[in-house]
């Protein structure tokens, strides 16, 4: 008996510990991704000014151009961030930010503060914790030691294209570089529109791809255009967000084939074409993460091709779980353990945040930054810029403003004239004259011009978009002999295409492209719906000394049925009741002709008493509408301008702006409201309305309303 004893014992003890194994490991196995979940985003790190900065608290750390993401294993993030910054930047479970590695533009390898990066972007992680960074602006792949030593992968630094060993290797500024569980490294050779492969014996070489433009297929014959994210999905394929086709993209594991991949949204439409995916990440399911960088949305594509929309709700910023909202997206990561499991990160480039997607509020980061509206934060002191110079010659000399941020706009193929809001400072330019770069700035799209040929061509540079322009050709047609600006021929061999690399830094005064047809260069500061006041920045020269001035019968109050109150005693108007006060107004400035009409800046109301004191509850003017950045609401320009507002050349007979001043519509933010004159005791008041320019000039004559609240 006691000779089988012993056998049952360790066969009992092995069943045992083989039920605890198992049950462990499928303690650790993760769950199935969520179908179709909506995040909580909340921002870990930023104050949304456009520097370097490192900081022990989150909310005070700052990025200069924030773009590729990782997470370690132990839940720590880092941060590629270009622009004037040029570093790895660290981002700790306390929340601290600090630099891992990089410390200006350059290039060299070493440890820590000693390597120099050149607009660093993509980032991946392998098992050992090594970081692998696309180097765009060097050309190169680097790689970043755990203990945060920086070597040179691949790249001899050359904008180029070649294959062979490592060392001799040509890259176009690649934006994303992906590690796959063997340790071989996966390259979106951006410029070159390839995917390239580097050995872990050394070798480069081209696994899809054979140059801009777009077609599946045989890898060998395969197009794509601008790849900028790459990621190793689990059955050893490759994500590729084709930015420039506006498509996902998937090389097969055999390397063999290229693929798009459908999307089919909740409306069952199955389409591939998305708003330029710019990051790409997978899942351990095959689930497909991607941002975009038009639309500003983050994307999840189950496996079959079911899309849904994880989180943003077009260009701005808010956090919640209530429509939240990013601008300019760029890298994406998932948490692959810990309680975050299955969140996202992602960098929220225009904003200069990073961001997580939590599947739960409960899930929000415990070192959560609060960020106060509105963001980015784009002032002179955070551009480093005291004044801002003109963009066209002489540029340090005033030019003729014949528009400014927040006029009421039409649409050129529509009869409604209140369908946006100008965004920006428009200058005066006889067609042809060269377009300059008013800062200096770097490349931060990988897609950063538009519009080729057409009166709305632009680019943008950095902070700065210039409109209405040739980009990198003169009056002619003829590019500029300039490397900067990439010709691209169509099968005709005439030019179809300029494209301008990310990292690619212009000064003040360099020539960005010639004036066309539109005569005038409009000049944004900011992402788009989030663009600020370009006047903010002091630009060079300009005054203005002459007052805005409201029309003739220009303050009309409205009932809430829309009525015109119409009815007077003794001179002064009738009033009761909850009501809307229109002002029908315009500025001028000192350097323009008489006949152009310029928007205001700044407007709002205010009640006196008979002799001229406050009334109650208007001991200070109520300031409604300041027209210092943009908001995103689509709907701002009908709650800022009344009906019959717009300007001539935009479906309207004359420039009118009839403006809501019992709306809200400031920093960044627009609501509807109402003055309730039943607040007041009856009686005789003055109904004043404050219409200033930005110099800070106010209407006079016609400002003041008699009115008899009944």
């Amino acid at each position: 008996m006691r000779k089988f004893l012993l056998p049952l014992i360790l066969l009992l003890f092995c069943g045992v510990a083989a039920f605890i194994v198992i049950r462990v490991i499928r303690g650790r196995r993760p769950a199935p991704t969520q179908v179709g979940w909506r995040a909580h985003v909340s921002t870990i790190a930023g104050d949304g000014s456009p520097v370097f900065r490192d900081a022990i608290q989150p909310a005070q750390a700052a990025f200069a151009d924030p773009f590729g993401v990782v997470i370690a294993v132990d839940g720590t993030v880092y941060v590629s961030d270009a622009g004037d910054s040029n570093r790895i930047r660290k981002l700790a479970l306390d929340g601290s930010v600090s630099t891992f590695a990089g410390s200006s533009e350059g290039y060299a390898d070493g440890p820590g503060a000693a390597a120099k990066f050149n607009s660093p972007s993509g980032l991946a992680i392998d098992a050992g914790g090594n970081l692998y960074v696309a180097d765009s602006g060097n050309n190169r792949i680097r790689k970043l030691t755990p203990q945060g030593i920086v070597s040179t992968v691949a790249g001899e630094g050359s904008a180029g294209y070649r294959d062979g060993p490592a060392s001799q290797a040509q890259f176009g500024a690649p934006l994303a570089v992906a590690v796959d569980t063997q340790g071989n490294l996966f390259v979106a050779d951006t410029y070159n529109d390839r995917i390239r492969l580097i050995t872990l014996a050394g070798e480069v070489s081209t696994i899809a791809g054979t140059g801009l433009g777009y077609a599946d297929g045989s890898a060998e014959t395969a197009r794509f255009d601008t790849p900028s994210g790459i990621a190793a999905a689990p059955d050893g394929s490759l994500i590729v967000a084709d930015t420039g086709n506006g498509r996902l993209r998937r090389i097969s594991a055999d390397r063999k084939t290229v693929e798009t991949i459908p999307v089919v949204f909740a409306s069952g439409v199955a389409r591939a074409e998305l708003g330029r995916p710019i990051g790409v990440a997978v899942t351990y399911d095959g689930f497909i993460y991607a941002t975009e960088l038009d639309r500003s949305r983050v994307l999840e594509i189950a496996p079959g091709g079911a899309t849904s929309v994880v989180a943003g709700d077009g260009p701005g910023f808010r956090d919640g779980a209530d429509a939240p909202r990013f601008n300019q997206l760029a890298g994406v990561a998932i948490y692959q353990y810990g309680k975050r499991r299955g969140d996202l990160l992602v960098a929220d480039g225009g904003n200069y945040l990073v961001r997580r997607l939590a599947q739960t509020n409960g899930a929000a980061n415990e070192v959560a930054v609060t960020v106060a509206e509105p963001v980015p934060r784009l002032t002179n002191v955070t551009l480093d810029t005291p004044h801002l110079q003109w963009p066209v010659d002489p540029q340090e000399s005033a030019h003729e403003v014949v528009a400014t941020l927040g006029e009421v706009r039409g649409s050129f193929d529509s009869s409604d004239s209140r369908d946006h809001l100008h965004s920006g400072l428009d200058v005066f330019a006889a067609y042809g004259e060269t377009v300059r770069a008013v800062r200096s700035e770097k490349i931060v799209s990988p897609l950063c011009n538009w519009g080729f040929g057409s009166l709305n061509e632009g680019l943008r540079a950095g902070v700065i978009s210039y409109i209405h322009q040739q980009i990198g050709r003169d009056v002619t047609g003829k590019p500029f002999a300039d490397a900067r600006f990439i010709q691209v021929k169509g099968d005709d061999g005439k030019l179809a295409r300029i494209r301008i690399r990310r990292g690619t830094r212009f000064k003040v005064g360099d020539a960005l492209g010639t004036v066309n047809r539109m005569y005038h260069v409009h000049l944004n500061v900011g992402p788009p719906g989030a663009e600020v006041n370009p006047l903010s920045l002091a630009p060079l020269g300009f005054s203005d000394r002459t007052a805005p001035q409201i029309e003739r019968d220009g303050i009309q109050l409205f009932d809430e049925s829309g009525a015109r109150l119409q009815e007077k005693k003794d001179e002064r108007l009738l009033v009761h009741g909850r009501l809307r006060i229109v002002v029908d107004a315009f500025d001028r400035a000192d350097m323009n002709s008489s006949r152009r009409r310029l928007g205001l800046y700044r407007l709002g109301y205010q009640l006196l008493n008979k002799d001229r004191s406050p009334a109650p509850g208007f001991a200070e003017p109520r300031i409604t509408i300041v027209f210092d950045r943009l908001t995103f609401d689509p709907e701002a320009p009908k709650i800022t301008y009344a009906e019959d507002s717009g300007i001539t050349v935009y479906g309207s007979a004359t420039t009118r702006f009839l403006y809501e001043v019992t709306n809200t519509v400031r920093d960044g933010l627009s609501k509807r409201g109402l003055w309730d004159s039943s607040s007041l005791q009856p009686g005789d008041y003055i109904l004043r309305i404050i219409a200033a320019d930005y110099s800070g000039n106010e209407a006079i004559e016609g400002r003041d309303l008699p009115v008899t609240v009944r």
